[in-house]
């Protein structure tokens, strides 16, 4: 219904339109045809001016579409990026614009009666108090962290309160990121910043071969969360410029949309602590769910190389958990069950120290 009314609406300004325009050429076109100067309604006057209405009411009825097309793909566009940016930011730089105008216009009288450049200092001068009121504000917007309470708390109330996970160069490039979207454990929205697609390009870039892998590889691991996963990414298209480093760029960033970092940055995930961010480390997701191995228990390891003690032989499991056997060297490449001794863990992930099971017979039996 919305969309026929539109399209009325659009045909008739077309058609007044063409009028107006049709009645501004009369002038030019009379030696052409024979139209009366007067408010005649004659034929050739009717006939005239219905040319001129019906030509631009026809046109603007066929385009009403692609104009209503646009202004939708627009409000899309916008409402993606708006989603980004806090109510906080939105409140703070309303108020700003409200003081700013009412200064400006207060000062514009006595302004605008100086002679001769009153009248365009006025203006400009309205403009300039308006975009420094609101940087100012903006700058400042640490000091007024009751407006964010304030939102949260409303949004909360309406359910609308969106979870922004912004990811991190290491997260990206680890790719295990893609199997936890697939999981359905991960809520909220996937934020990935500009200036990390931007670190993503470079070292894609790269004349190191390495490196140069690890950065296709982490564009293919956004390509896949973007087009096969179903959750939703955004885009964050902002910058801080004054900030030179992208780890303390990710940390402003998650202040600013209330988000948590996903990374496997150990330093990152400091400072991010220190400051109070949230943040979900992939590693500590990874040791969280692997298997619980006990002293006492038994398993199948494969020697597959020397361990850095005399003796001692190093195998793995399925997970990538580091088995350290005692007297294992002589196993080189055989499978063997094992006997688990202790089990450390640590920041870097879990170490499993075991011996082999007939000489922990053999000890038993000796004992």
């Amino acid at each position: 219904m919305l969309y026929k009314v539109l399209r009325f609406f659009s045909t008739l300004i077309g058609v007044i339109v063409g009028l107006s325009i049709f009645v501004n050429l009369r002038p030019f076109i009379t030696e052409y045809i024979h139209i009366s100067e007067g408010v005649v309604f004659t034929p050739v006057n009717i006939g005239y001016y219905a040319i001129g209405g019906l030509l631009f009411g026809l046109i603007f009825y066929l385009l009403t579409p692609l104009f209503i097309n646009i202004f939708n793909r627009f409000l899309t566009w916008a409402d993606s990026k708006l989603k980004l940016v806090p109510t906080q930011d939105i409140a703070l730089v309303v108020i700003g614009l409200i003081i700013t105008l009412v200064i400006g216009l207060l000062l514009s009288f006595p302004i605008s009666r100086i002679p001769v450049v009153g009248i365009y200092l006025s203006p400009l001068l309205t403009i300039l108090l308006v975009f420094v009121g609101v940087r100012f504000l903006l700058n400042r917007k640490d000091d007024f962290t009751f407006l964010t309470n304030l939102f949260s708390r409303g949004a909360k109330g309406k359910g609308e309160d969106e979870i922004y996970k912004i990811l991190d160069t290491s997260a990206i490039i680890d790719g295990r990121i893609v199997d936890i979207c697939k999981t359905g454990f991960l809520e909220g929205v996937i934020v990935v910043a500009g200036f990390v697609l931007e670190e993503l390009r470079h070292i894609a870039d790269s004349s190191d071969l390495l490196k140069r892998n690890r950065g296709r590889r982490g564009l293919d691991v956004l390509n896949k969360i973007q087009k096969e996963m179903n959750v939703p990414v955004q885009i964050y298209e902002g910058d801080f410029e004054d900030i030179a480093e992208v780890d303390s760029k990710l940390v402003r960033l998650a202040k600013t949309v209330n988000g948590k970092i996903i990374t496997n940055d150990y330093n990152l995930n400091k400072v991010c602590e220190l400051q109070g961010v949230p943040v979900l480390n992939i590693n500590e997701l990874a040791n969280a769910v692997k298997p619980v191995v006990l002293p006492g228990e038994e398993m199948a390891a494969q020697i597959i190389k020397e361990g850095k003690e005399a003796g001692q032989g190093v195998a793995y499991l399925d997970d990538g958990t580091m088995i350290v056997v005692e007297d294992g060297k002589r196993h080189i490449g055989e499978t063997l069950e094992v006997m688990v001794t202790s089990v450390l863990q640590t920041a870097a992930g879990r170490m499993i120290f075991a011996k082999p099971k007939q000489d922990a017979d053999n000890y038993s039996e000796a004992k």
